[in-house]
């Protein structure tokens, strides 16, 4: 808001600065007070401790005590004028653009040479094509417990049928995202998360939250079986009680500004399917899911986002923190 307010000065001043007759634009100069205000003037003189000046604005000849006048500021903006130098409000103007641009820059990360993090939450793949890295946004796939089941496994309770064996499956054999480099990199934004405090039990104190569960989120190989992906198998004992398997991929992940959590493998992917799922601790696997699949050879994904080749390509944002994570 602040740079449209400025920039809306700035253009302000300019239309009245239109409006001026062209010999009064041509001639008028700034006559600058000691409080930092200025008159618009085609000519002055001074007369004793008075300032006779001709306004470019009024077209008439005003007065000024002498002793107000800022002569060094005036002498100065006239030679700056002279040399080409930019007026002191486009200075301004470009210090808040900077500023803004700083800010910014610090809460989108950039993960690749003019590539940054958009603002808002979702998991984003990096990926890259033809030589491009781009940014593709994963979705999520509803995983089905024996085919029929479609609930939250957090939420939907399982058959304590003793010794029975169920999978958790995907519809269709191939993922509609696909990596084309062996070695992708992830980013979930959880600041949602992290701003959502929520409000404890009057009397009661709130436990100390650690920053971020490094393991919560993890790479699944799926297999295809058929016209289904298998993400996993959901075991029951005779107690009823649910136990989960699922083949993972060792990873790296670290923290970056902005609540983003990047997620990397820490080798080379073999084609084929994978998922990233979500881990909530003994509570077993969120269905929900953000599939997708490796295939260098995969035509180009749609709904991409392409490095800004007009901004400078400043080194990579550091993360904040950088232990590694093999589930």
């Amino acid at each position: 808001m602040c740079r449209i307010a400025r920039l809306l000065c700035l253009l302000s001043l300019s239309m009245i600065w239109m409006g001026l007759p062209a010999s009064a634009q041509q001639l008028s100069k700034r006559l600058i007070l000691k409080d930092g205000s200025y008159q618009l003037a085609t000519k002055w003189e001074i007369h004793g401790d008075r300032v006779r000046y001709y306004s470019a604005e009024r077209e008439d000849w005003e007065e000024v005590p002498n002793e107000l006048v800022d002569w060094t500021a005036t002498d100065k903006y006239a030679r700056d004028r002279a040399s080409g130098a930019p007026a002191p409000e486009a200075v301004e103007l470009d210090k808040e653009i900077a500023a803004e641009k700083a800010a910014e820059e610090a809460r989108r990360p950039e993960v690749a040479p003019g590539l940054r993090l958009p603002d808002g939450s979702g998991v984003l793949l990096l990926d890259n094509y033809k030589n491009q890295p781009q940014l593709v946004e994963l979705q999520q796939d509803a995983g089905e417990v024996n085919r029929n089941t479609k609930s939250n496994i957090l939420h939907a309770a399982i058959n304590p049928i003793s010794g029975s064996k169920q999978t958790i499956e995907l519809e269709n054999p191939k993922a509609a995202i696909q990596a084309h480099t062996l070695q992708p990199a992830f980013y979930i934004n959880t600041a949602d998360e992290q701003n959502a405090t929520p409000v404890p039990p009057q009397g009661a104190q709130m436990p100390q939250q650690p920053e971020m569960a490094m393991d919560r989120y993890r790479i699944v190989h799926v297999q295809v079986k058929g016209q289904k992906r298998i993400l996993g198998n959901v075991r029951i004992n005779p107690l009823g009680k649910a136990s989960q398997k699922e083949d993972t991929v060792p990873v790296d992940t670290r923290t970056y500004n902005g609540g983003w959590l990047e997620i990397r493998p820490v080798g080379q992917l073999q084609p084929g399917e994978y998922a990233i799922v979500e881990i909530a601790g003994n509570q077993g696997m969120n269905l929900y899911v953000w599939d997708f699949g490796v295939n260098p050879a995969a035509p180009a994904n749609g709904l991409t986002t392409l490095p800004d080749r007009s901004a400078p390509n400043p080194p990579a944002s550091s993360p904040k923190t950088q232990p590694p994570a093999h589930p």
